[in-house]
């Protein structure tokens, strides 16, 4: 089950579980609060894609992005590394 927000209440489903197959986007951290007045992304794929992404960088260049996840919010790269980190990241081949 995923986190999105319903409908009844607007509140999210407390399964404590990220949603890794969400539609998410890479934007550059200047961008960010452009976006959604018309920026452009530099990729598109799922959550758990642009976090493997993110974890590939140098680490002197992850700061100048971030990951905006559809129906969510943005994550910067230390939350990126972070969730990369977690035992429930879905591993490179699965899916």
């Amino acid at each position: 089950m995923t986190d999105h927000p319903g409908t009844f209440k607007g509140d999210t489903v407390p399964s404590g579980e990220q949603a890794w197959d969400d539609r998410a986007v890479i934007v550059p951290a200047a961008q960010d609060a452009r976006l959604s007045g018309g920026g452009v992304p530099l990729l598109r794929s799922t959550f758990a894609e642009m976090i493997r992404h993110i974890a590939q960088l140098p680490e002197g260049d992850r700061q100048g992005y971030v990951i905006q996840k559809a129906g969510d919010r943005t994550y910067g790269a230390d939350e990126a590394m972070a969730l990369a980190s977690t035992p429930d990241f879905p591993s490179q081949d699965s899916g």
